[in-house]
């Protein structure tokens, strides 16, 4: 996807809320948003969002020195979210049909998102909770979604925030583990997934986790290390959470299932969904077996 000039404003916001993160000072805050402001003026606008949004970022860390300003409330929504976890299990076990049950609180948990709110608060999971026990998605992409993942014999399945990555647990237990492989963002960037979280939430248990050797808020395959691309061109599904990764991924001819809220209104046009819609889409429906 190209960045549209609706994304602009967007970036500035993500600029002025992370330097608030970053640092007190009301000089380096100032900077930070006059370089941000150069950056995006000069910026591909043919490249998808989340590739300028890790430039800007990069400058927050750089002007601030420091270069992961999200790490405590990462860690703060990684144990938010397994406070949730004993009790959503349990509902998912019970439930009459559990992947369906577990692939809505899956979208639930991308409500996590400090890019898209900073302002983002416990009540705000609880009520993605709620909705998700009462919303339905659409049959027949079900239907697609659990046939691609019974024939397929390499899942990557890409994260997309801290916290959220306890509501993807839930999801993968359901899967098949055993074909699974987890990936995180090679280095941090807003409150995006690491290795750190998928420690801290015992996910490196249950599937081998990799990274994919990038700072950006998405899966820029040209940015990606070797090791990552080898990774998503085996796979033979791919299951990509959040608007950072549909952003970035969504004209690749893989098949992919995406699972995001949608938080904006250039990606609910794009996706056909008001803002606020809990969504999983394929890419390739119309290719899909």
């Amino acid at each position: 996807m190209k960045t549209y000039l609706e994304c602009v404003p967007c970036l500035f916001r993500q600029a002025l809320s992370a330097s608030r993160w970053a640092t007190e000072d009301a000089a380096l805050q100032e900077e930070i948003m006059r370089q941000a402001i150069g950056h995006v003026s000069r910026s591909d606008f043919s490249r998808p969002p989340p590739f300028t949004a890790r430039e800007i970022y990069r400058l927050v860390g750089k002007i601030s020195r420091n270069h992961d300003c999200f790490k405590e409330i990462k860690h703060r929504s990684n144990e938010l979210a397994l406070g949730f976890y004993p009790e959503l299990k349990r509902m998912v076990e019970e439930s009459s049909d559990p992947v369906a049950f577990a692939t809505r609180l899956a979208i639930a948990g991308n409500i996590i998102d400090f890019g898209a709110n900073s302002d983002f608060r416990r009540d705000d999971i609880q009520r993605s909770i709620d909705e998700a026990m009462h919303v339905s998605l659409p049959e027949k992409v079900m239907e697609r979604f659990r046939r691609a993942v019974s024939l397929a014999q390499h899942i990557l399945y890409i994260g997309d925030n801290a916290g959220e990555i306890v509501f993807d647990k839930l999801l993968i237990e359901q899967l098949l583990p055993q074909s699974i492989i987890y990936a995180v963002r090679g280095f941090p960037v807003i409150n995006d997934v690491t290795l750190v979280d998928a420690e801290e939430t015992g996910l490196n248990s249950l599937v081998k986790v990799i990274d994919n050797g990038s700072d950006v808020p998405g899966i820029v395959l040209d940015q990606c290390s070797k090791a990552f691309a080898e990774r998503y061109e085996q796979a033979d599904l791919v299951i990509a959470k959040g608007q950072g990764n549909y952003e970035t991924l969504n004209e690749e001819k893989k098949r992919i299932f995406f699972m995001m809220k949608v938080k904006c209104p250039v990606v609910a046009n794009d996706v056909g969904c008001p803002v606020g819609s809990m969504v999983i889409k394929e890419n390739r429906a119309d290719q899909a077996g």
